[in-house]
Order: structure tokens, then C-alpha cells, then sequence
């Protein structure tokens, strides 16, 4: 088990690890809110005008999709994976920020708002880092 740990670690490298780890989490925050959404939709109420709330939901699972499978890929190939993930972040920050301001319909959009910019901000960072070369046995065998 330790061996296929490390060697998946070899294989993805700092990048696809966390396009892998955010993939999932963005595909599993969709089907829950696809699934089981949270009672409370005022710091969504912009966007739940352009479309449903399973719309928004099928959006964030196709983003975590798109993640795990540019998550395989090597560098310079998987920057669409990192795009898809903040960039289905950008309506849900923008829609909890405008509750709060100037909508006035959502106190804590605000907060909506901050927490989701900074958890795109690591997805950002890394899309900058530079891969370390892969071993060449690794790269024979994908």
C-alpha cells in the first residue's frame, strides 16, 4: 500500500494532487447542493434568478470533473483544470458579496464571500508553481 502511495504522489506531483483533492471536493459540493441544499439561499439569490440551484450544482460537479482528470495531466496540459476551479468560483463569491452589499439581503454574504475567495486562493498559487521534473521511469509508463 505504501509503495502505490508513493508512487501515486511521483505520478501527480504537487499540482495534480491538489487538482485531484479540489476536484473532488468542488464535484462533492454540487452533488450536495444538487441533492440536499442548504436551507438558507439568500447569498445565492442573484444567481438562483439565471438558473437552479441543481444547474449551479451540475456546474460545480462538471469543475470537479474537469479537475480530476486534469489532475493526470502533465504540466502545461492541466491548466484548464485549475481555471475550472476558480472560475466556477467566481459567480458564488461575486453572489454572496452583492447579498451583502448593496442588496442588503443577506448579512453574512460578506463571509460568503471571503470564504470562498480564500479557498480558491491556494488553486490559484499552485497553477503559478512550476512542477519538478518527473523521474523518467514514471513518464514511460503513463
Amino acid at each position: 500500500m505504501r509503495r502505490a502511495v508513493y508512487r501515486l504522489r511521483r505520478v501527480l506531483g504537487r499540482r495534480g494532487t491538489i487538482l485531484l483533492t479540489y476536484g473532488g471536493v468542488w464535484a462533492l459540493y454540487g452533488y450536495g447542493q444538487i441533492t440536499t441544499p442548504a436551507p438558507d439561499q439568500r447569498g445565492l439569490t442573484i444567481l438562483l434568478n439565471l438558473w437552479p440551484l441543481p444547474a449551479w450544482g451540475a456546474l460545480w460537479v462538471a469543475a470537479g470533473i474537469v479537475a480530476i482528470i486534469a489532475a493526470w495531466l502533465p504540466q502545461g496540459r492541466d491548466w484548464w483544470g485549475f481555471l475550472a476551479l476558480v472560475l466556477v468560483v467566481i459567480p458564488w463569491t461575486l453572489a454572496y458579496f452583492v447579498s451583502w452589499w448593496p442588496l442588503g439581503v443577506f448579512s453574512r454574504g460578506w463571509v460568503g464571500a471571503a470564504v470562498w475567495s480564500l479557498i480558491a486562493v491556494p488553486a490559484i498559487v499552485v497553477a503559478g508553481w512550476p512542477e519538478p521534473p518527473r523521474p523518467k521511469e514514471v513518464e514511460t509508463r503513463l
